[in-house]
């Protein structure tokens, strides 16, 4: 899950496995699969930030770079 605050200052949280896009139409616009949308106060970027953060913590992304040159050891 990750933590998203409403245009209005509310925040809550949502799960990022049913993130099917995030844009800025300027206010930042995430999609979920089943077509609901959220407006949110975070920018475009720091809501992809904490989608990676969170898919790195449940183990479904790598964490780059690093783990890529442990392997090669």
């Amino acid at each position: 899950m990750i933590h998203i605050t409403k245009l209005n200052g509310k925040t809550f949280h949502l799960n990022a496995l049913y993130i099917e896009t995030v844009e800025s139409f300027p206010d930042t616009t995430i999609t979920l699969m089943n077509g609901r949308k959220y407006v949110v106060a975070e920018s475009e970027q720091l809501v992809n930030e904490k989608i990676l953060k969170f898919y790195q913590s449940i183990q479904l992304l790598g964490h780059g770079q690093q783990e890529d040159s442990d392997e090669k050891k």
